[in-house]
């Protein structure tokens, strides 16, 4: 069997919101091979270095690790300048002939900025602090802008309601969501 014939650990869902005081970033549990769910309960969203940064990955769960990893080092090389470390990670990424081949994408999140990292070499902050990844992002991401505006939905509320939507409609996502929250005041 080629490399093309085989089954490919497929799809989920990040999603993270800026609003207020607080950023939030979630994500579904799901994992798949092909058309089969292998787990249900994956925590893809989790705190790196001091913990003042929340990441989340979609994509090959190896890759991401490594991916992890790597922005650690970057973090603890530039300390409390999450824009440089991700500049530098994206660097790497986009150069080392390794990491060229490792198939995720990253959020994350401090106090101060909320980017999206791609393999591509892309270094993203969203316009209106919304930004979601994976196979269901563009569902969480048009449910989360949808009820942005609304000032008394909190950060919150936001994620777990645009996730529900997402898992909903996604195959690729569940409704068994991690959430981290860094707390902006």
């Amino acid at each position: 069997m080629s490399d093309q014939n085989l089954p490919s650990w497929h799809g989920t869902t990040i999603l993270s919101v800026r609003k207020a005081n607080s950023v939030i970033m979630i994500g579904d549990g799901q994992v798949t091979l092909g058309d089969t769910v292998i787990k249900g309960g994956a925590r893809k969203v989790r705190r790196l270095g001091d913990g003042s940064v929340i990441a989340g990955f979609a994509g090959a769960t190896a890759d991401a690790f490594t991916l992890f990893e790597r922005l650690e080092a970057k973090l603890e090389q530039y300390p409390k300048q999450l824009t440089r470390a991700c500049v530098e990670l994206a660097k790497d990424w986009r150069t080392d002939r390794y990491l060229r081949r490792l198939e995720a994408m990253m959020l994350v999140a401090d106090k101060e900025v909320s980017l999206t990292l791609t393999g591509q070499g892309d270094v993203l902050e969203p316009d209106d602090g919304v930004m979601a990844i994976g196979s269901g992002g563009n569902y969480a991401l048009a449910a989360a802008r949808a009820l942005f505006p609304q000032d008394e939905v909190s950060a919150e509320d936001i994620c777990t309601r645009a996730m529900t939507i997402a898992s909903e409609i996604c195959v690729y996502t569940n409704g068994n969501f991690t959430m981290e929250k860094i707390d902006l005041s």
